[in-house]
């Protein structure tokens, strides 16, 4: 209605204002914000002409030039406007006051409660739907967000949580600290309150205060004073040690004030029970029982649940979802989160929940249930949007299988065809309405040939294969569909071994035989003995090894973008395969084969914080499938059906991005699993370890190469002559930094460092860089940006990439700079490849640099590396070159498998001289075998390393197959051998006892390799390589007893009347060639 200008009447109020100003007709003179404004003493409305034109129909009952008749008409206003919010008032507080359930006027403080009924009252007095949301700040800093909707259909909390803000990919993340959900009694309306960051205990809080009603309760209980049953019928709590006074008093520390101001006695101990079961670890445990307070109806429960470790805004959204999907609808909810220690936090959720849609609350399903909401922590994305959404008919268990194969077969189809095989497209296709069916008999197979009740023979396993195969063929006439799903039987078939029923699993994990990761057409390459595929929340997880015992490093992978995240994916088990590979040639010195883990983590877009929590959880999760599968315990042994048939050994250690805490809770969680040597499954503990920087144990080893390396090729001197080099790496790093002071500490001025690179810049010089402000930099972990620019001689230059030059000049470096040697000792990968390998030589082909000592892994490809050695490049390969890390870390574990924290500590100093002399001994003996075959072979140096890793490799394989075969009393003849290879103290000290604290099949890998590496070192490669395959256990074995036979000719040439020349002559003769003159070979 248009209100026209009207005649006043005597009072000076228009006649029609009764009718004219009623909120709801006038209501958009407010929103429009156009309520009359005042200037000076005259009290005019203030507007422009084309103001007044275009607002006439909102501003007409306005009366421009009297004052008093615009005073009296705002308070006829503010009159009717307050009688109506009155009214509006008088009716929703009866209404709310009556509606609400109890349990929320004793846990909501006053003023929220206030706050609350005057925002219901305005969105009914506006008659407007019941749909707000209130944001509050708490004078800690802490947000409310409380949503109101009208309704409590199912799903209405989900939808909520969806809404939420500060989730972990947040760059303002906080964290989700407490919950109290609320549902009218006449289900008209739903409130809910979310709070967001840490309630801060203050210095005053006294929890035997707040918590004096819990700690009475406790004390009856205790005393044996309470009933059976309470008040309301419930039944009280059994008596437990927990409930002790000191006990509770030291969990309410944990606890927030509002906690424990808010809670039952009853409820408090009963969350105290859940939380003491899952602290320390990354667990869920669930409870459920009905609801006893609730008189209208008997299908009310109480579900009250403890998560580990979690992110609360995850756990709800997850709990609420699996809720949703079995058909729960929750009417109350409670969540709250205690401190754990070092563990982090224990969410504490409790849910109110009733049946709908015709679902029951049995125990089957609640059963069902608790073994869901425990798995639900761990599911994948991917899992959760099939079996929550897309397909909830298939199950968790079903779900969970066929996400994993689809992951598993990314690697594999996307050879063939990457675009029709991506990792989405997969799981699209087999999941599709039409092919599911298929998916989910198939993943029926695997879960019957894995049931530890009755599992599927081998040749029930072919039938159903049989079967499985003629229906695809006949039913799927896709040929990508067919190809999946007939992969998908093939890793069926490949798989040895699953956690798949054990119900506190963190992921799922599968043995699998390496034969399934071939493709189709690709080149030969070597199998590796063991691959453990690991598929959780949030990560996919390879670790690959080649020899039963087996021990390499375990890397993060965190991709910045959905398509490097795609990418990495389809390339993840050929890095894995490649990495493994590269550590089995490295490792041919020690008793564990080479392997590899590659984890890849998916923390795309998320914050600092929030991608630190993913990764944390995803080293927890990935190595706890890994203990799943070779452990040997009574829960192993009842839930996990073992087709390999041997027990196996394997050990990690540190890689990218595994942090030291992760290397810790590594080892505590082998020692709960049953792990037989928990201190050795991972290497590099920070204080029982050898820390490779600080020691410098990589930088040792790649010295004696650069040393042998410049007297045979370069027929330099070291000790006495001058040379050059150039290094990519900065000071702070471990192989650079550590190369620059053994560089300076063997040769002084002698080595000239004409270049160094690394993430900040680039320092040249060819008269060499200051030695006193390289060693300034190593000695404070500085980079090489940070070099003194006074210290610059006049012929010298210090890039930064702070500048487009600077950028450009440290990225080809190590290029352009002509040097004795270069030191790749820091750098990506593939930095040297077939497509850029000319730029390292001179215009007339000839190389800037003759020599190239990897310090670094992969520098060089494997093209680039035969291109430059036809140019005249000699390298050493990085598998020789830089082994001297692998051989401490496999010291690492012979420590922590034969002796106690305390006693390596002791003992460190000696224990690691000991094993730098090591270190340098096996650097020497492959260096100088190495250029001792170089100078008669037509094969380029990284081939011969190669070359020499197989020989070594191919003998340790057979010996250890011949000594399976052998007598214990054989065996322990030989046991000389692996004490011998061990650092004198730690042999010293423990070597006696060295059958109870390591593990047969140690000890026998130990001896094969001692003896397999002495064998080639002192015969060379051709000695072994034209053996038969058959023939290398029995000759070594003759050759140790030959070698015996010499040391005693040797000792008797001491007690022989001949001059000092003469006998060393023949020691010499007698050591070079005397045992394979023994043996007539």
């Amino acid at each position: 209605m248009i209100i026209r200008r009207q005649v006043v009447n005597s009072v000076g109020v228009p006649r029609a204002t009764a009718r004219s100003l009623r909120w709801n007709r006038q209501a958009r003179v407010f929103s429009s914000g156009l309520l009359p404004t005042t200037s000076g003493d005259s009290s005019r409305v203030v507007t422009s002409t084309n103001q007044r034109s275009q607002s006439t129909d909102f501003r007409s009952w306005q009366a421009l030039h009297n004052v008093d008749i615009q005073r009296v008409t705002q308070t006829a206003m503010i009159h009717e406007l307050t009688q109506q919010q009155t009214r509006s008032i008088e009716q929703v507080v009866p209404w709310f006051l009556n509606t609400m359930p109890a349990p929320y006027f004793r846990q909501v403080p006053e003023s929220f409660r206030l706050d609350h009924i005057k925002a219901i009252s305005a969105i009914k007095d506006a008659n407007m739907d019941m749909h707000m949301n209130l944001k509050t700040h708490l004078p800690d800093g802490r947000q409310v967000l409380t949503f109101i909707r009208p309704g409590t259909m199912p799903g209405l909390l989900l939808s909520m949580i969806k809404e939420l803000p500060f989730n972990q990919r947040s760059s303002e993340y906080m964290p989700l600290s407490r919950v109290q959900i609320y549902s009218a009694e006449d289900d008209s309306m739903s409130l809910n309150m979310f709070v967001y960051g840490e309630e801060v205990k203050s210095a005053t809080d006294n929890v035997s205060l707040s918590g004096k009603h819990i700690l009475e309760y406790a004390r009856q209980l205790m005393e044996g004073t309470l009933p059976p049953v309470d008040e309301f019928g419930r039944p009280n709590p059994q008596m437990k040690e927990i409930f002790q006074p000191e006990r509770l008093l030291a969990h309410m520390e944990k606890c927030t004030e509002s906690y424990i101001l808010r809670s039952d006695p009853r409820r408090f101990l009963s969350q105290f029970e859940l939380f003491e079961k899952v602290s320390g670890s990354d667990n869920i445990s669930v409870s459920i029982e009905d609801s006893f307070l609730d008189e209208k109806n008997e299908e009310h429960y109480w579900v009250d649940i403890a998560l580990a470790n979690t992110l609360p805004h995850f756990a709800l959204e997850q709990v609420s979802q699996l809720l949703f999907l079995h058909s729960f609808d929750v009417l109350r909810a409670h969540l709250d989160n205690v401190k754990d220690g070092e563990n982090g936090n224990i969410t504490l959720l409790r849910m109110l929940v009733t049946p709908v849609n015709g679902a029951k609350g049995d125990e089957s399903t609640f059963n069902l249930l608790k073994k869901e909401l425990k798995r639900s922590k761990w599911l994948s994305p991917a899992t959760m949007e099939l079996v929550y959404e897309k397909q909830p008919w298939l199950g968790v268990r079903r779900g969970e299988i066929i996400t994993a194969m689809c992951t598993i077969m990314h690697p594999i189809m996307s050879k063939i065809n990457a675009i029709a095989f991506s990792k989405g497209n997969i799981l699209e296709t087999v999941t599709k309405d039409r092919y599911v069916k298929h998916a989910a008999s198939i993943a029926d197979m695997f879960l019957d040939r894995f049931n530890p009740k009755c599992p599927l023979t081998c040749e029930e396993l072919e039938e159903r294969s049989r079967q499985l195969n003629e229906i695809i063929e006949a039913e799927v006439e896709d040929t990508p569909a067919q190809e999946l799903l007939l992969k998908m039987i093939a890793i069926v078939k490949h798989t040895l071994k699953t956690n798949i029923y054990m119900n506190d699993r963190y992921s799922i994990g599968l043995r699998l035989d390496p034969k399934i990761m071939e493709t189709k057409g690709q080149e030969p390459r070597d199998t590796p003995y063991g691959i453990i595929f690991s598929h959780g929340r949030r990560f996919d997880g390879y670790h690959v090894r080649f020899r039963d015992i087996a021990r390499g490093g375990m890397r993060l992978v965190t991709p910045t973008s959905p398509e490097q995240f795609a990418l990495e994916s389809a390339h993840q088990y050929d890095e894995c395969y490649g990495l493994a590979y590269a550590q089995q040639l490295k490792n041919k010195d020690i008793p564990e084969g080479g392997s590899k883990a590659v984890v890849l983590i998916d923390t795309v877009g998320m914050s600092s914080s929030g991608k630190d929590f993913v990764m944390r959880k995803s080293v927890k999760g990935f190595t706890d499938t890994i203990l799943d599968l070779i452990v040997d315990t009574e829960e192993t042994r009842k839930e996990v059906v073992d087709f390999v048939g041997k027990k196996e050994v394997l050990y990690l250690g540190p890689d990218e991005q595994v942090i030291p805490s992760d290397i810790e809770w590594v080892i505590k969680r082998a020692g709960q699993r049953g792990y037989g040597t928990p201190a050795a499954f991972m290497s590099s503990k920070p204080r029982a370890g050898i820390n490779h920087k600080e020691y410098g144990v990589t930088s040792e080893g790649v010295n004696v190469y650069l040393d042998v390396a410049l007297r045979k090729v370069l027929k330099i001197d070291p000790k006495s002559d001058s040379f050059t080099v150039k290094i990519t790496g900065g000071p702070d790093g471990d192989v650079a930094g550590n190369e620059l002071m053994i560089l300076h500490r063997e040769y002084g001025d002698n080595c000239k460092v004409v270049g160094i690179a690394d993430g900040t810049g680039c320092a040249e010089d060819p008269d060499g860089l200051d030695w006193s402000e390289l060693l300034r930099l190593v000695k404070n972990d500085l980079p090489i940006d940070q070099f003194d620019p006074s210290k610059i001689n006049p012929s010298g230059v210090l890039h930064t990439v702070e500048t487009e030059e600077g950028t450009k000049a440290r990225n080809n470096m190590h290029d352009r700079l002509p040097a004795d040697a270069f030191i790749p000792a820091g750098g990506r990968p593939n930095t040297i490849n077939a497509n850029n390998f000319k730029q390292f030589l001179n215009d007339d082909g000839s190389p800037r640099c003759p020599l190239i000592v990897e310090g670094a892994n992969l520098f060089v490809t494997e093209e680039a590396r035969q291109e430059l050695f036809k140019a005249g490049v000699v390298i050493v390969k990085d598998s020789s070159a830089n082994k001297a890390g692998v051989i401490t870390s496999s010291y690492e574990i012979c420590a922590a498998m034969l002796l106690t924290e305390d006693q390596f500590t002791s003992n460190k100093d000696q224990i690691v001289g000991e094993v730098l002399d090591k270190l340098h001994y096996f650097a020497r003996m492959e260096a100088e075998l190495l250029f001792r075959e170089y100078e008669t072979s037509n094969d380029s140096l990284p081939e011969l390393s190669k070359v020499v890793s197989g020989a070594v490799n191919a003998a340790t394989d057979a010996l250890t197959e011949a000594l399976e075969s052998f007598s214990q009393e054989d065996k322990d003849k030989l046991l000389p051998l692996f004490r011998a290879h061990l650092p004198k103290t730690m042999a010293d000290m423990a070597f006696d006892k060295v059958h109870s604290l390591v593990p047969a099949q140690y000890i026998t890998n130990a001896i094969a390799s001692c003896l397999a590496s002495k064998l080639v070192y002192k015969e060379g490669t051709k000695f072994v390589n034209n053996l038969p395959k058959e023939k290398i256990a029995e000759v070594s074995l003759r050759y140790l007893e030959a070698e015996h036979e010499i040391a005693v000719l040797q000792e008797a040439l001491e007690n022989t009347e001949m001059g000092e020349k003469e006998k060393e002559s023949i020691k010499r003769l007698l050591d070079v060639g005397g045992a394979r003159t023994v043996l007539q070979l």
